[in-house]
């Protein structure tokens, strides 16, 4: 086998893991009250919205961090402004989150200019009118859907009463369906896009409108049930990506998975979690009882915050694949490179904001930045795995890694019997030869440390705002803790897989040896490909 078939076998690996490996956001770090009102013109057509949002405590926390611009501890609403003027910009980017209209005809809209933001009892609220581009009449159930599709905003009506229809005709009335399952072939439309990919094409809209919760309007007598929406293959492709919304930390790339059954509920996991865990960071201004609900929810929410899609994982998992063959030491890396990342999050927040003052949007851009260098040394790792084991580099033998897999599959008897009776070459990479050096176990623990948890990020700047940073600082090691846990036992489970490989053919088996070196080939082109990618969507 020459150099020339290993690379097209590398390169179509590749090509299959981009597949598999499209960027997506794990969980929402954003949770929003909603309410809406629905206006309605002279005419009977809905002709706008106007939102009302309130955010969060903790990312509340966030938005207002720096903005005090006069001392007077208070953020008053003129100190907010040009972050809602901001926040607009991103918003209308977005479609503002908004899916109304009925079947597949969905509804354009633009900012009214009234938009207006309000710091009270710690939490933020942004209102804004957004009109119609051009009104719709009613001649069937109107559909209106709030939410981010790529779920890193959790926007939630509590009831139908935070729903309220302004000028309509006599007659019509508003329900509120609760979430209803993705269709598969929707749903396999959606993980199709690429992370390029900012407003979804039109009827997979209007498809995706009730799973996260819909409001249904109807107006003289017509039936409150939504009708089913057509899905039709469409090849739509956006322009550049721009900034999220509200100021948010930069959010955390990972694996496309579905967001129905296991991985749903998963989603769903997380949310709770994270809102309960800032609640009672909340709390312990006047219980500090609250410290050990605290503890227990921030190891729980590393612990299902490390399940979903992350690249920390994949990176780790992938890395000890292609290079490990010893346990112990991919439970080190997963444990050391998890607290590193909590580390990175609190050095960050103590700088950027206890001592520099940064905005939130500020502190966002760092973060970015601070990700994709983060990235880069991913891919950078991902290429120096993968030169190393197709040339040999760094191996304790004179053939390089391609001759070496030429001899698994083709070599003659004679040659075999001439390497084992010498032992000058090894047919099985032993744990010392497989084992990466100290230099090359510490790249892999900054290029996945580096990046801080945007879950821990706003958790900080919540706990230094309220006072409580001592206890901010230990809920995010102990995610730190819980993240490490299930990050080692991903490394276990691909540790074992190998040495079992090796078991189950031989040690000795030219077979087995070349199944091995492919399966450590492929977790190396796995660690540059999801470097790539995690590079590319954030940029």
């Amino acid at each position: 086998m020459n150099f020339g078939s290993i690379w097209r076998r590398v390169t179509g690996a590749a090509a299959v893991l981009l597949m598999l490996a499209t960027p997506a956001l794990a969980h929402p770090h954003i949770l929003i009250d909603a309410k809406v009102t629905v206006v309605f013109d002279g005419n009977g057509a809905v002709a706008g919205l106007r939102h009302a949002w309130t955010f969060d405590s903790a990312f509340s926390a966030w938005m207002v961090q720096g903005l005090d611009t006069n001392g007077d501890r208070e953020t008053s609403p003129e100190e907010m402004q040009d972050l809602a003027d901001e926040n607009m910009v991103g918003l209308a980017d977005y479609g503002f989150y908004t899916y109304a209209g009925e079947g597949d005809a969905l509804m354009a809209f633009t900012p009214a200019g009234d938009q207006r933001m309000v710091y009270e009892d710690g939490r933020v609220t942004l209102t804004y009118s957004a009109d119609a581009v051009t009104p719709m009449p009613l001649a069937g159930p109107f559909e209106l859907a709030v939410y981010d599709p790529e779920y890193y905003v959790a926007i939630g009506f509590a009831d139908v009463s935070d729903v309220t229809l302004e000028n309509a005709p006599a007659g019509c009335g508003a329900v509120l369906e609760p979430p209803r399952p993705m269709d598969p072939e929707v749903e396999q439309r959606l993980y199709a896009l690429g992370p390029e990919v900012l407003e979804l094409p039109p009827d997979l809209a209007a498809a995706m409108r009730g799973t996260q919760g819909m409001i249904v309007v109807t107006c003289g007598g017509m039936p409150a049930v939504a009708p089913a929406s057509a899905v039709e293959a469409v090849n739509q492709v956006a322009e550049a990506r721009p900034s999220m919304p509200f100021g948010g930390p930069p959010p955390e790339p990972g694996l496309n998975l579905p967001r129905t059954g296991f991985f749903g509920w998963l989603q769903e996991q997380q949310r709770s979690f994270y809102g309960a865990m800032t609640a009672s960071l909340d709390a312990l201004r006047t219980d500090w009882t609250a410290f050990w609900v605290l503890g227990g929810l921030s190891f729980l929410y590393g612990i299902f915050h490390a399940a979903g899609p992350g690249h920390g994982k994949v990176v780790i998992s992938s890395y000890v694949l292609a290079n490990e063959t010893q346990l112990r030491r991919g439970v080190l890396l997963s444990v050391v490179s998890a607290l590193l990342q909590s580390l990175v999050a609190v050095v960050f927040v103590l700088i950027a904001a206890g001592v520099l003052g940064m905005t939130s949007i500020a502190m966002g851009d760092a973060a970015n930045w601070i990700g994709i260098v983060s990235y880069g040394l991913v891919a950078l790792l991902g290429l120096w795995l993968v030169a190393r084991k197709v040339f040999g580099w760094g191996e304790h033998h004179h053939e390089n890694m391609a001759h070496k897999a030429h001899e698994h599959l083709h070599g003659d008897d004679e040659h075999h019997h001439h390497e084992h009776d010498h032992g000058d070459h090894l047919h099985v990479v032993t744990p010392q030869a497989a084992g990466g050096s100290l230099r090359e176990q510490l790249s892999v623990v900054l290029a996945v440390g580096l990046r801080p948890c945007s879950g821990a990020l706003v958790v900080l700047v919540f706990a230094l705002s309220q006072g409580l940073l001592p206890a901010g600082i230990a809920a995010v090691f102990l995610m730190g803790a819980g993240t490490a846990i299930t990050v080692a036992v991903l490394a276990t489970i691909a540790v074992t897989a190998k040495g079992l490989a090796r078991r189950v053919g031989g040690v000795d088996n030219p077979g087995t040896a070349a199944v091995v070196w492919w399966l450590e080939l492929l977790g190396a082109v796995a660690v540059l490909t999801f470097g790539v990618l995690l590079v590319i969507a954030s940029l």
